[in-house]
């Protein structure tokens, strides 16, 4: 009789864990369907167990399904408030999702129930991190290391707190090469500085040697940013054109980013910008909409928009159109050193009879380009573009950048 009972014992635990383990095979397949009938299948027996339906919380977290998992959280605290590991599941997603103020407030009850956690400790490191408070968040890693030295986890997320690099230079030169004149050439400097998490500006210097005339341009620009709203930048340029580059220009800019969970598109950017250069004898509005989609393995893919209404003296306005898609993709992972590179194809056609731009013309630009993150404070980029218009005319661009944080 005794060892009818051990054996069936022993059997309950092996059934139990025999059905997780299934959930995490299948869930590491990204097999989603079959994960959750073996949970559903759990749950037909015991409809209110807090730790099944917990399994069912993390397949929908796992599978994309962020508000599902964020409702479904919210029930099993009710069903069971003083487990620690339904607040940091809870506190997982809200990070996901992009609420950190939330995922604070339920780490915070979590640590009130078992304050021994380093596990516990790293979360809220990471969500204080994300709240920008980089101070709190060092000290609940380091809290994490002197309950568990080799964390790793803790000890990465005090490495993503070194030193903050608020401001960047930028400095960078281009070459154009056409079939029809001499080249052009030009230079400039860039200094952006970060000076709150809501507040960036940045001022700029170039230079120009276009057609053997030489110019010269100062632009500056300041952004705003709001958590879960996005970003909005406004700024102006004033030149010596002479004739080639524009006398005054001004623009506003607005970002918006919005990040998913399933796992094709991870989050996409959203951008809306418009652009008024005024030329010594030419007015031009350029009106820009871009979306960056985040994809798996970090590819990105973007489609620019781009619509430019053109206003010569004595004559009346005129609408051109023309698009940017663009690939980007990872060549050598890691932290640093870390290699990018990107493939882009632009077609459209332009009605700026400028220098390098002789009357109304049709194009077709293929090009790409690569960045190399050297060290955490410097990156190099380069960038190469072949452009075919219309009437046999080319253009070839090769363009270099460096960049210092500090």
């Amino acid at each position: 009789m005794a060892v009818c009972v051990i054996s069936s014992l022993a059997f309950g635990q092996l059934s139990v864990e025999d059905w997780r383990t299934r959930v995490r095979q299948a869930s590491s397949q990204r097999d989603w369907d079959n994960a959750m009938r073996i949970v559903d299948a759990e749950l037909v027996a015991a409809p209110n167990d807090p730790e099944i339906l917990s399994w069912r919380a993390k397949v929908l977290f796992w599978s994309g399904h962020w508000k599902e998992a964020e409702g479904l959280y919210g029930e099993i605290i009710q069903l069971a408030p003083n487990d620690p590991d339904y607040y940091l599941g809870f506190a997982a997603v809200y990070l996901a999702e992009g609420c950190a103020n939330q995922a604070q407030k339920t780490l915070s009850t979590a640590l009130v129930l078992d304050p021994a956690r380093a596990d516990l400790h790293v979360a809220m490191g990471r969500a204080l991190r994300d709240m920008h408070h980089p101070k709190e968040a060092r000290a609940e890693f380091q809290k994490a290391l002197a309950l568990e030295p080799s964390n790793k986890e803790a000890q990465l997320g005090l490495a993503s707190l070194q030193v903050e690099r608020r401001h960047e230079i930028r400095f960078s030169t281009n070459t154009d090469w056409f079939s029809f004149t001499s080249p052009n050439y030009d230079q400039g400097v860039v200094l952006t500085s970060q000076w709150t998490p809501y507040l960036r500006t940045m001022e700029a210097a170039s230079s120009y040697q276009w057609a053997g005339t030489n110019a010269d341009k100062a632009t500056i620009s300041v952004t705003g940013m709001a958590p879960r709203l996005g970003a909005l930048g406004v700024g102006a340029a004033w030149a010596h054109d002479n004739g080639v580059v524009p006398r005054a220009e001004t623009f506003f800019d607005i970002d918006h980013g919005l990040r998913f969970g399933n796992s094709i598109v991870r989050a996409v950017e959203l951008d809306y910008g418009q652009h008024w250069y005024w030329y010594s004898s030419a007015r031009i509005l350029a009106i820009n909409q871009m979306a960056l989609f985040y994809l798996p393995h970090d590819l990105t893919w973007g489609i620019d928009l781009i619509a430019a209404r053109s206003t010569f003296s004595g004559s009346g306005p005129d609408w051109r159109p023309s698009e940017v898609a663009r690939l980007g993709f990872p060549i050598v992972g890691g932290e640093v050193p870390h290699l990018e590179g990107n493939f882009f194809f632009a077609v459209g056609t332009e009605d700026f009879a400028l220098v390098n731009q002789i009357g109304h013309f049709s194009s077709e630009t293929p090009g790409a380009g690569l960045r190399w993150h050297l060290t955490r404070s410097q990156e190099l980029t380069a960038v190469v573009s072949y452009q075919m218009r219309t009437q046999g005319h080319t253009e070839t661009s090769s363009g270099f950048t460096y960049a210092f944080r500090f």
